[in-house]
């Protein structure tokens, strides 16, 4: 299994960096392989540093022009490198089981929403979640349950959604999963009409 981990290029806070570095740490140790975008920098980095030193799986995925302003993990022993942003996402999305954000900015909104969307739609049926760290992820879920309120999203999709404190909440959550029906569907014909 590998889980494709969304997350920040920029330091957070201590507590976000050393929540990720264990999350990266467990899922190593549970034989859980991590895809992300590749870097060595900021939040991505202490993940991809984590686990290759707890002797995980780490693939990146990155495009050819972030390589050339030296972004690239040098430590990784595999590194797919690709043309654009958008051929980044769906090679990751191609390699992983699950998606998670962990803290992050605009970039890591940008990948959770594009992953939870694509299941929508039914490109794929994995399992999408958020690791909450200290309550990063409140603000996001206060605006998400409005969307539910006022009409704009279905709440089944909100709560396919998982929120996890941990990598052992994580795996849980993606052994119970159970993908929602695809959100647009030919209706089947009446049966007069047949």
């Amino acid at each position: 299994m590998r889980v494709a981990v969304f997350t920040g290029s920029h330091d957070g806070p201590p507590d976000h960096a050393a929540a990720a570095a264990s999350f990266a740490t467990a899922l190593a140790e549970a034989g859980v392989g991590i895809v992300y975008g590749g870097g060595r920098v900021g939040m991505m980095g202490v993940v991809a540093d984590a686990a290759l030193a707890a002797g995980g799986e780490v693939v990146g995925v990155m495009p050819q022009h972030l390589v050339d302003d030296e972004v690239a993990h040098p430590g990784l022993p595999r590194l797919d490198v690709v043309q654009t942003m958008h051929e980044r996402k769906a090679r990751m999305a191609e390699l992983a089981d699950a998606f998670i954000a962990l803290p992050g900015a605009a970039g890591t909104l940008e990948e959770l929403f594009e992953a939870w969307t694509w299941g929508m739609l039914g490109l794929h049926a994995k399992p999408t979640v958020l690791l909450d760290v200290d309550g990063f992820w409140q603000p996001l879920l206060a605006q998400l349950r409005r969307m539910v309120d006022d009409g704009y999203l279905d709440a089944g999709r909100l709560d396919a959604l998982g929120v996890v404190q941990d990598a052992e909440g994580l795996l849980a959550f993606v052994e119970g999963y159970e993908h929602p029906p695809r959100k647009w569907q030919k209706d089947p014909l009446p049966p007069t009409t047949r």
